[in-house]
């Protein structure tokens, strides 16, 4: 008995540190909104409820000949494709995405892709597909990022939507430049020939969700379904979290 006691009162004295140590934690650190930057309630995950009900929804999850999936048209055979909201140079949600990429905050890049992940959990058209892979970051770039954007949005995906994750079989075989400010051609030289497979095998025959950042001309998506649909029986789908129309 009172061993059962002594555990509980341990129990009951951990709990009451560790939410006086968040308490503490907040006045230090305040969660705050990645888009306004105002102060998170304590049920607001990361983007406080203000911001996320005036995201600018494509609803492309709910219309199968959408305006991005028309951009692969001609170009690669596709099963779907999304993208969560557009992207507006100059909103509140250059600022998520910003620091998303290059303020380490990768926390956000998963609950964006959760935030997807329901979206298409819940679509009445939208095919769910057997895995998620991440567009795949030249080892260099990992290396001074810290993580593959990419890899934490399909991370986030792959919760809500209960399927794996794949980051062994597509890799980036060669270092590009930016693509910022090149044309959709640049663009499409520049990333074309840089992917590659590891154990095809492995995806064969299967429907698979490729997953990147942000999309504006589709280039790099591109070149990564081409690759991925070398593999017999190979389907696949693409997903963004933001849709930045040229």
């Amino acid at each position: 008995m009172s061993v059962f006691f002594s555990l509980s009162s341990f129990f009951r004295l951990f709990s009451f540190t560790f939410r006086l140590f968040q308490d503490l934690l907040s006045v230090v650190l305040p969660r705050t909104c990645p888009a306004c930057g105002k102060p998170l309630k304590d049920w607001e995950e990361c983007l406080c409820l203000t911001c996320l009900a005036g995201l600018p929804l494509t609803r492309f999850h709910e219309h199968p000949d959408n305006p991005l999936a028309e951009v692969f048209w001609g170009r690669v055979r596709l099963e779907q494709a999304v993208a969560w909201f557009y992207f507006r140079k100059g909103s509140a949600y250059q600022d998520v995405m910003h620091n998303f990429k290059y303020n380490h905050r990768p926390d956000i890049g998963v609950y964006l892709g959760k935030q997807i992940g329901y979206e298409l959990k819940h679509s009445t058209i939208f095919v769910k597909p057997d895995v998620v892979i991440p567009v795949p970051l030249h080892r260099r770039k990992l290396r001074k990022r810290g993580y593959n954007q990419s890899e934490k949005i399909s991370k986030g995906i792959s919760i809500a939507l209960d399927i794996p994750m794949d980051i062994k079989t597509l890799y980036r075989s060669g270092k590009t430049a930016t693509q910022t400010r090149k044309s959709r051609f640049e663009r499409w030289l520049n990333v074309s020939g840089k992917f590659g497979l590891r154990d095809p095998d492995r995806i064969r025959d299967l429907h698979i969700l490729l997953v990147d950042d942000v999309v504006t001309t589709g280039a790099t998506l591109e070149a990564c379904a081409e690759v991925l649909l070398s593999v017999p029986g190979v389907r696949v789908s693409v997903a963004a979290v933001a849709w930045a129309k040229e």
